[in-house]
């Protein structure tokens, strides 16, 4: 019996993939372990490797297809077996069947198949029982067992990872009027449906009339790039980001003239042992993870119901990369030393700048900092990163005279900037840990005694 290779679960957030690449040409022989195929998510590139030894027969999907997790994309065989779907071999007469007419009634198989089942739906008993569980009408449901006429366990998740998140009160409201969450937009936190969007599915109200969409004018166009992948990804959670938060930002100047000293003795002391120099990045995550476990109400996120401060700090550091900003994750900040969270930030920024992160490498983030100092950057606003609760823009340090015990002296100063979510947090108590951050960059000797 064929082997399936299919679409693996890549993260808990993974719902989709995009396919960048076949490895292989279709009836090619490949080893386990080899790569099938190169598929690209919101946050990574990732290899599917086959899991037997055999002849690889494509399934119809062509590079740039969006196609969700665990699809079977291709099977590997005999030789003179064919792709089907539901990934079971076609009979060996199928051979001196046309390559063109193979796929195309692979695919005609697969689009009948997306069409809700007519009377009795045949089901593998786990796919059953995980129906029940989670309340699916296997009838929606896509099968790609026995030839595409029997739903599978992968199939009721595949269907279940393609549903948009919802409040339970939604989802009991939306079965109660027999609507489809899927045709219903999402106004919580981050997209998430609420028993009000669901209401207003329900009774919709009276549109205005419509307007005009917006006329571009007549200009040459350089180049389109289509707002898809890591690019679409952001678009849409800053949009997000941007109508769900009630953003507060606090701007506070720090004189850092002790911290950038602190910061070239330590880079002379210890770069060749650790195999890096200590970057401000490096001492800035270690002042704010302390300050997060002072002051655990910045380390929350918003749920449906209740504002949920988190156990562990995990920070997130904003990285630029060719692909788009990208936020690599460090866990248990807080639990590290600067040495370990520096060498831990470079292995994970390096993947992130080669398209080679980890499904885990950039999710699970409570609290962001973002750096822009390196380009000259006064201050600026950043965005929230939902669902966390704030994050902390770092702009450049810059020598500038100030006042200080009755004498103009020129020192370090640097502007930081805190944004945050005022649904969460109030001002004031964002005020004091801010002001918790400037006093250990401002003396870093208070490190010791935090």
């Amino acid at each position: 019996m064929a082997k399936e290779v299919f679409i693996p679960k890549l993260g808990q957030t993974v719902e989709e993939v995009t396919l960048v690449r076949w490895l292989v040409a279709d009836g090619a022989k490949v080893e386990q372990g080899d790569g099938v195929l190169e598929v690209e998510t919101d946050k990574a590139l990732f290899t599917v490797e086959s899991g037997a030894r055999g002849y690889v027969h494509i399934g119809p999907y062509q590079e740039g297809t969006i196609v969700p997790v665990l699809t079977v994309v291709a099977t590997i065989g005999k030789p003179e077996e064919k792709f089907v779907s539901g990934g079971q071999p076609a009979a060996e007469s199928a051979a001196t069947v046309p390559t063109e007419q193979v796929t195309s009634a692979a695919a005609t198989t697969a689009v009948a198949a997306s069409a809700p089942a007519q009377g009795k739906v045949f089901a593998s008993p786990r796919a059953r029982k995980l129906a029940a569980a989670k309340d699916v009408d296997l009838a929606q449901v896509t099968p790609t067992g026995s030839n595409g006429q029997r739903v599978a366990e992968r199939d009721v998740l595949a269907y279940l990872s393609q549903l948009p998140k919802a409040t339970p009160v939604a989802q009991k409201v939306a079965a109660e009027a027999g609507i489809d969450l899927r045709a219903v937009t999402g106004t919580g936190p981050g997209g998430k449906i609420t028993k009000e969007d669901v209401e207003r599915a329900i009774k919709p109200p009276v549109a205005p009339v419509a307007a005009l969409p917006p006329v571009l004018p007549e200009v040459e166009v350089l180049e389109r790039m289509p707002l898809k992948g890591v690019r679409g990804i952001i678009a849409e959670r800053m949009a997000t980001s941007v109508h769900t938060t009630a953003r507060v930002t606090l701007l506070m100047e720090a004189d850092a003239t002790e911290f950038v000293t602190m910061r070239e003795r330590l880079k002379a002391r210890v770069a060749d042992e650790w195999g890096f120099a200590p970057g401000y990045n490096d001492l800035l995550a270690k002042i704010v993870a302390m300050a997060l476990r002072q002051f655990p109400y910045m380390n929350a996120r918003l749920a449906p119901d209740a504002i949920e401060r988190l156990a562990h700090i995990n920070l997130g550091m904003a990285t630029d990369t060719e692909r788009g900003l990208l936020v690599p994750v460090i866990r248990d900040a807080d639990k590290k030393s600067v040495r370990q969270f520096g060498a831990e930030f470079r292995e994970l920024v390096d993947r992130a700048r080669n398209a080679r992160s980890l499904p885990d490498d950039l999710t699970g983030g409570t609290f962001t900092i973002t750096n822009l100092g390196m380009y000259d950057v006064l201050a600026f606003t950043p965005i929230v990163n939902l669902p966390e609760a704030a994050i902390l823009g770092v702009g450049c340090i810059t020598p500038k005279p100030v006042a200080r015990n009755g004498q103009v002296e020129v020192r370090q100063m640097l502007i930081l900037s805190l944004v945050f979510d005022h649904r969460l947090v109030d001002g004031a108590p964002a005020a004091r840990f801010l002001q918790y951050v400037k006093d250990l960059i401002e003396e870093p000797y208070l490190w010791l005694a935090a």
